[in-house]
């Protein structure tokens, strides 16, 4: 063999080594988001809680980067869910509040048109999945198989009356695709289980896949296993019942996280999966949720309510152990996602791909206006909108439809401790103009099925 065919077989073999390079790194990445209900800012212990182990979730944030400003669309479930699945604000996709079994309680309907992360993940070519509470419409035309996801199982419905009996007004909201199903078990077990055999599935799969976890824990009814709340009063001598129940709630919910974490390795799928881990809202004060230092909790629009624990994990591509103060919203997710896939977007969103900010680079945002917005009926609210705006260092918020609006300085305030509004009306009067605009947007969308019956009184 003389030394031209030599050089000539090496540089084939290069190019091929070269190629194989290219296909291996252009690889989409696994996406797995991880949702759940309720969690306070304050209860992880990798945001300053003293009380509790979460080593499971802790390890994702110790992994990857950890967002101290990340905020929910809304201080309750189906509009930052409805956030999350469209990339927009939810009273632009129709859902303003809580979507809810019976007509005079139910404040949302996911616009049919909008197009979902499910269904721009499919047309990507991931296999799209959801296990756990969806919490965006219970009639067929909005279950998750319907609106871009190829596997669903789990609930369709809001909270839960029993974490084992699975039935909310006496009816069972539990579903594997479109079959009705009644398994045993704590939900938060289920909902484990059923991500491990999913991901079991996947391990020799061509495609990748984007899976969206969604615990419904630790929202109310507070029911962790027998064992896990003993384990809690053994360990924590001077705890509350009250938030002791939450604390082995949200422990027992690790766990699961942490099944779900050895599945990912014991597969070889860990290494290029891109995890997010985020709440859909604040945490509930009153059964014994805690936000750090921010000012109260869920359902309300002061910090509390609104600021979540939210971190995203991407080996080799995310650098570990890192913080960063920039803003994120739940609907940023979205496009983030997106990108991260190399999945352009050309329909109208909202949000903004955080990409460059996971990858240690500056948003240069800081001025981005960041709405939120709810409607809810009931006594508190009567049918009409709390909302609040952010931008720069200012905040603007109505936490009563019937009540004033305020105004906070987050950067010397942060605990929102004093109301600035009389003392800068200019800054008053810029951010609630802009308030009302997004009020009239939001006013602009229907946000309840076209053939509704007429409520009776």
């Amino acid at each position: 063999m003389n030394m031209k065919h030599i050089v000539s077989i090496t540089i084939s073999a290069l190019i091929v080594l070269l190629f194989q390079t290219h296909v291996v790194s252009a690889k989409k990445p696994n996406i797995l988001v991880i949702m759940v209900d309720d969690l306070g800012y304050g209860d992880l212990a990798s945001y300053g809680a003293n009380d509790l182990r979460t080593p499971a979730i802790d390890s994702i944030v110790n992994g990857g980067i950890k967002f101290t400003q990340f905020y929910a669309n809304c201080p309750v479930c189906s509009p930052s869910r409805a956030s999350f699945i469209t990339g927009r604000y939810p009273e632009l996709v129709g859902v303003p509040g809580v979507i809810r079994t019976y007509p005079q309680d139910n404040w949302g309907y996911l616009t049919p048109s909008v197009v979902t992360i499910g269904e721009k993940m499919s047309e990507a070519g991931y296999s799209t999945s959801l296990i756990g509470k969806w919490h965006l419409g219970l009639t067929e035309e909005h279950w998750p198989n319907n609106r871009g996801f190829d596997y669903f199982r789990g609930w369709l419905g809001d909270m839960m009356d029993d974490y084992y009996l699975h039935e909310r007004h006496g009816i069972n909201y539990m579903r594997f695709n479109d079959e009705k199903v009644d398994p045993a078990g704590h939900a938060t077990d289920l909902f484990t289980e059923w991500a491990c055999e999913y991901l079991e599935e996947q391990k020799d799969a061509d495609n990748p896949f984007f899976l969206f976890l969604s615990y419904n824990a630790p929202h109310t009814p507070i029911q962790p296993p027998e064992k896990w709340l003993q384990d809690v009063f053994r360990r924590e001598k001077a705890i509350s019942e009250t938030r002791a129940k939450l604390v082995a709630l949200i422990e027992h919910m690790d766990a699961g996280v942490q099944s779900v974490l050895n599945k990912l390795e014991k597969t070889g799928l860990a290494k290029n999966t891109l995890i997010v881990f985020t709440s859909d809202n604040g945490g509930q004060i009153n059964v014994g949720g805690q936000n750090g230092n921010l000012r109260d909790g869920k359902q309300s629009m002061y910090e509390g309510g609104i600021r979540v624990p939210t971190v995203f994990k991407w080996h080799g591509q995310i650098k570990p152990g890192i913080e960063t103060s920039q803003r994120g919203l739940t609907m940023d997710l979205y496009p983030t996602l997106c990108d991260a896939a190399g999945i352009q977007i050309k329909h109208r969103i909202d949000g903004v791909s955080l990409l460059p900010a996971l990858r240690g680079h500056s948003l240069d945002n800081y001025e981005r206006d960041l709405f939120f917005h709810r409607r809810e009926g009931n006594q508190r609210y009567q049918g009409f909108i709390t909302n609040a705006l952010i931008r720069g260092d200012w905040k603007i918020l109505r936490n009563s439809p019937f009540s004033p609006l305020e105004l906070y300085n987050l950067k010397t305030d942060p605990a929102e401790s004093e109301d600035l509004a009389d003392k800068h009306p200019q800054k008053f009067q810029e951010l609630s103009r802009a308030l009302r605009i997004q009020v009239q947007r939001g006013g602009a969308v229907p946000w309840q099925p076209p053939a509704r019956v007429d409520v009776q009184p």
